[in-house]
């Protein structure tokens, strides 16, 4: 039998990491680089406007701020740890940190699945049943998406980061990943993880599944209606980059990790961690001719300042 380390380890554990392409790593580091910087300002100036603009100050952009939050802080949890590895060449990560990592990135997924889920309820509610809206997305019920987004994500996350971090560890402790998440650390664990996974496979479908088969739902639901072009050419692009992240997770965390490939593992995290935080923004604000008023408007606001 492979032999276990003691449980109150200040032990580390050592990330592979994403840049294993020998020459390509520059290019792959800068690139990287280049989209967090691009995510981060997008998200950021998002917010800014949403809380700027007074008229939007609205159930939906609400929410878009919260998303945009969640995008702001899942790229901060998983990038500058991977730009770190790259750059100093020093690949462990203490326990702690590790915990914290996978207790973080829970959390802000399933947020995120569930915030995308209840958006694209706030948008049938307005297209499908205007009239009703003021009344099916008041300010209250809107604060209690929120706040049950958050809640049941981090209750989730927390069981589950607890339940890992108290099952034995073989003696390698070598994760093939650039962040620590729950599947990536299923393959150290030194006993029959496989009752375990079924409870991981419940609370992804969940989590995960629910949401998207509602956002399809509503999606078809506003699509069928009379002349509904508006909410096609609106939720097409919402829909695309919805499909990316659940997909992406889906496939991440409803596996056994006996069919999990830490080099495709890699690949499809770069989706959900990466790819869907730098779309979001763009695709939320540049189709929204909301946002891009509100963009000019905020802009003359600030050249008249800077005129006094």
């Amino acid at each position: 039998a492979m032999k276990t380390e003691n449980q109150t380890f200040g032990a580390e554990f050592i990330l592979l990491g994403f840049f294993q392409y020998g020459q390509m790593n520059t290019v792959l580091f800068v690139t990287i680089a280049g989209l967090f910087s691009v995510t981060l300002m997008g998200n950021i100036i998002l917010i800014h406007l949403i809380r700027l603009d007074t008229p939007l100050h609205t159930p939906m952009y609400f929410l878009l701020s919260q998303l945009s939050f969640i995008d702001m802080m899942y790229i901060s949890t998983t990038v500058p740890k991977m730009a770190a590895n790259f750059l100093s060449n020093d690949k462990t990560i203490t326990s702690l940190d590790c915990k914290i990592h996978t207790f973080v990135v829970l959390t802000l997924g399933g947020t995120e699945a569930l915030l995308l889920g209840f958006m694209s309820y706030d948008r049938y509610v307005a297209i499908c049943h205007p009239l009703h809206y003021p009344v099916f997305m008041s300010k209250t019920i809107c604060l209690s998406m929120v706040t049950c987004a958050w809640a049941s994500s981090s209750i989730n996350a927390l069981i589950h980061t607890l339940h890992v971090f108290q099952l034995p560890f073989c003696t390698s402790r070598i994760i093939n990943h650039f962040f620590c998440e729950v599947p990536s650390l299923m393959p150290l664990v030194c006993e029959d993880t496989s009752q375990y996974e079924y409870t991981v496979l419940f609370s992804g479908l969940i989590v995960l599944l629910l949401p998207f088969m509602a956002i399809l739902a509503s999606f078809y639901q506003m699509s069928s209606g009379k002349g509904q072009t508006k909410a096609i050419s609106t939720c097409s692009s919402h829909l695309i980059v919805a499909s990316l992240f659940y997909g992406a997770t889906l496939s991440t965390y409803t596996r056994p990790h006996s069919l999990h490939y830490p080099e495709e593992d890699k690949v499809v995290a770069v989706f959900y961690s990466i790819i869907t935080p730098l779309l979001n923004p763009f695709i939320y604000s540049l189709r929204n001719k909301e946002v891009m008023g509100a963009r000019k408007r905020v802009l003359a606001y600030c050249l008249e300042r800077c005129k006094l």
